[in-house]
């Protein structure tokens, strides 16, 4: 199933897909790396005319392991290095909550989606979402995204269930990868 969109939305998990994940959490800046090729894929992406966005359960905030100024600063250090190759992120939207806190914007649950196509006035029905988890795969299809998993960060370990879940996703090794299609296809 190809990856299209006639409005040249994509949106993106942070952790896994875009920055290597931990299991202690991203806390700080320092902490903050980025996959090997992700930064020169959102740039490529930006120049081709898509926008960009990226939603994350932050959830390190909820349990008081780091402060929103933290998140801030690696977000500013996210945004510098693509702005270094030319690129951007047009929008990042985040889950500050811990899961026992039941909201409605983590992931799996649609909220953080929504909110998304309601700032930017776009039905995101189709719209490829990038992450690494099956919390992502089941947030893009509650809101009829199309649900694109990446074998990085959690994505090897559940590719196998992840296959089983969803009919139809796209599989591909990391965000290089998936804009590597995407771009491959000229979509207008």
């Amino acid at each position: 199933m190809p990856l299209t969109h006639p409005n040249r939305l994509i949106i993106l998990d942070r952790d896994g897909v875009i920055n290597q994940d931990s299991a202690d959490y991203v806390k700080t800046p320092a902490e903050w790396q980025a996959i090997p090729g992700s930064l020169e894929a959102i740039a490529r992406l930006n120049h081709a005319g898509w926008r960009v966005v990226v939603a994350t359960n932050q959830a390190g905030i909820g349990r008081g392991l780091f402060e929103f100024d933290a998140l801030f600063a690696i977000h500013d250090k996210m945004q510098r290095q693509l702005t270094e190759l030319g690129g951007r992120i047009d929008g990042i939207f985040f889950c500050p909550h811990a899961p026992e806190d039941k909201c409605d914007c983590r992931k799996p649950a649609p909220g953080m989606l929504k909110d998304i196509a309601q700032r930017l006035q776009i039905d995101i029905t189709g719209v490829p979402f990038v992450g690494d988890s099956i919390r992502d795969l089941e947030a893009a299809t509650a809101v009829n995204a199309k649900p694109v998993l990446v074998r990085t960060g959690n994505g090897k370990r559940q590719e196998d269930k992840a296959k089983a879940a969803f009919s139809e996703l796209a599989v591909y090794d990391d965000l290089a990868a998936v804009v590597a299609d995407l771009l491959n296809r000229k979509v207008a």
